[in-house]
């Protein structure tokens, strides 16, 4: 049976030691978050997730969840139980507001716990992930009314919360949406159509479920310019707070997927249902794009997640698993065979996951530190900085980290062998859940497109100008340090890559939009290399500045520089190869007629 532990030792290097935490203790929330405070929370987290959750991992992905005659949903055996322990346990309160009954931590730490949720159970973590995309979404929209009405019990986990955007004939271009709200003299709306992929839509997990679903009212523009977001709960809310009729909405079946079988993805029927207008009238989209980025984030460290997993169970099968000799000579002359730990492609499986897994959680959590110094920062041009730069990180963490991720899953199951591909094993799950990742909030394609397509050109290309100065600024500190030089240059010149393909389609992609469209997909790469290049050579400064102090646990430092020196001779290179297939351009990729690909009898 796989397992799960916490990487609480790396969490707390990068909260407390990288990101340095403490400095921004002037900030509002940042003020509870001692170093003690957070050390005390990622243990008791890490007991949590890998005790409660993940020994429901694999029931929630034999069993599933089932949807009975009367279109409930039932959720995997031990799933509510679970649930019930994180809402008593107040875990869902961590990073929310304390005027709402949040605790008003930052969001790094909150993220911190997502990671954990999502390795230990991504199925599992999926429930309170979504409520809080659609917390954000009300704070940001609602009506003082709406949020009195249902932001409090969704903080505290007794009312859960989703997104409703995808329809049977339309998933990216939501313009093409179909679902009616007729308006009503009460001032609320009928909501009438179908929503499909609806996570969470149905479950037994929480007392009331608040949907978010946009819609057309009557007269609006048949574009994506014509959308409205709508409140609809499961049950309706009484003035008291008390729940009151069922609503018009039901599940009308649960998806048969590829993975996440523990969460009740659903097809959900809106029968003039009650809802109410979230924000104003045809600018549903703005609103929903609140949600929509707080859940690319969440997405892009769900394959960060299944990776993680993925790469703790591989790590202990190949120390314990036996085939072969080391090419050096027997390692364990006494036994019959070596630990294919020893063998140098093993090893490049393992430490290719390795340094992505510690590089990517330092970017997610580096990109949390961003969205809250977007809000709490106190000064205003040092929040619009914050905003910008995560708003121009997030589709590489959604898309470069889910596709990254989705590969070290697969190669930790090929450490496995012929046993990775049994079930029993577990490493099937990994891959299989961590699959989903790469499509659902904008599929990753998307997410290039919208890197290139419109983040690069974004106010003039500010917020890329400010990306490159950073890492100049960086790499040419670490130029003048003993240990950084060799790290430095090598992101240096991965660097100057992405600066040159930057180029390239300011060059190309105006006379040839497909030139854009052709290399989004490796410019995305590029950008999530040098990205985590920088990530390691922040966290190799640190290491040797704490080796200088000569640390009781001086192997963990130790380990962090030659695992930054794997990532620049292993990485990093490969952004010149990536520059090389974009500069190639559409030409070839959009030659060929449709009748050229359909094969002939």
């Amino acid at each position: 049976m796989p397992s799960y532990t916490a990487p609480n030792r790396d969490f707390r290097f990068i909260i407390n030691e990288m990101l340095d935490l403490g400095s921004h203790g002037n900030l509002p929330g940042f003020e509870h978050a001692s170093e003690d405070m957070v050390n005390s929370i990622l243990e008791e987290a890490g007991k949590f997730t890998s005790e409660v959750i993940a020994p429901l991992n694999q029931i929630g992905d034999r069993e599933g969840c089932v949807r009975h005659e009367d279109g409930s949903v039932t959720t995997p055996t031990g799933f509510k139980q679970a649930f019930d322990q994180y809402r008593e346990a107040g875990w869902g309160t961590l990073t929310q507001p304390e005027e709402l009954g949040g605790q008003g931590l930052p969001q790094v730490i909150g993220f911190a716990l997502k990671e954990m949720m999502s390795s230990a159970n991504m199925a599992f973590g999926m429930y309170p992930g979504l409520t809080n995309g659609a917390i954000a979404a009300l704070l940001a929209k609602g009506s003082p009314e709406q949020i009195e009405k249902y932001v409090p019990r969704m903080v505290s986990c007794e009312w859960t919360g989703t997104m409703n955007l995808t329809e049977p004939h339309c998933g990216t271009d939501l313009g093409l949406i179909r679902t009616k709200a007729e308006p009503q003299a009460d001032g609320s709306y009928l909501i009438t159509g179908t929503k499909i992929f609806i996570s969470a839509g149905e479950h037994d997990l929480a007392d009331n479920i608040i949907h978010l679903v946009l819609a057309k009212t009557p007269g609006a523009p048949d574009s994506s310019k014509g959308i409205s977001l709508f409140v609809v709960p499961k049950f309706l809310v009484n003035d008291d707070g008390s729940l009151g009729d069922r609503n018009g909405v039901s599940c009308g079946s649960i998806e048969h997927k590829m993975g996440i079988h523990g969460n009740s993805t659903c097809v959900l029927n809106y029968d003039e249902a009650k809802g109410w207008l979230v924000g104003e009238e045809n600018k549903g989209l703005a609103a929903m794009f609140i949600m929509m980025n707080e859940a690319r984030l969440g997405v892009g460290m769900q394959g960060l997640s299944q990776a993680e997993v993925a790469y703790q169970n591989a790590v202990a099968y190949a120390l314990d698993r036996r085939q072969g000799r080391a090419l050096t000579g027997p390692a364990d002359p006494e036994a019959k065979a070596d630990p294919i730990f020893v063998h140098p492609d093993v090893r490049r499986m393992l430490m290719d996951a390795k340094v992505f897994n510690e590089g990517m959680r330092a970017l997610c959590l580096w990109g949390a530190l961003q969205e809250d110094l977007s809000h709490k920062a106190p000064d205003e041009g040092d929040r619009k900085a914050a905003m910008d730069m995560i708003s121009l990180l997030t589709p590489v963490i959604k898309g470069y980290g889910t596709d990254k991720g989705y590969e070290v899953a697969t190669n930790m199951q090929q450490v496995f062998g012929g046993h990775g591909y049994i079930e029993e094993w577990g490493m099937s799950q990994f891959v299989r859940d961590a699959r989903i990742a790469m499509i659902y909030e904008g599929t990753n394609g998307v997410q290039a497109m919208d890197l290139c397509g419109r983040k690069l050109a974004q106010n003039g290309g500010a917020a890329i100008q400010a990306f490159f100065a950073m890492c100049d600024a960086d790499i040419a500190a670490a130029k003048e340090v003993d240990g950084l030089k060799d790290l430095a240059e090598a992101l240096d010149k991965a660097l100057g890559q992405q600066k040159a393909a930057t180029m390239w389609f300011m060059q190309n992609a105006m006379a040839n939009p497909n030139n854009l469209g052709a290399g989004a997909h490796h410019y995305m790469h590029i950008m999530g290399i040098v990205t985590l290049g920088l990530m390691w050579l922040r966290m190799a400064r640190v290491a040797l500045e704490k080796l200088a102090g000569e640390p009781s646990d001086k192997g963990f430092y130790e380990a962090k520089l030659v695992s930054a020196r794997y990532y620049a001779e292993r990485y990093l290179p490969d952004a010149g190869a990536l520059r090389r297939k974009l500069e190639a351009g559409a030409e070839a990729m959009m030659a060929l007629d449709a009748e050229a690909f359909q094969t002939a009898a």
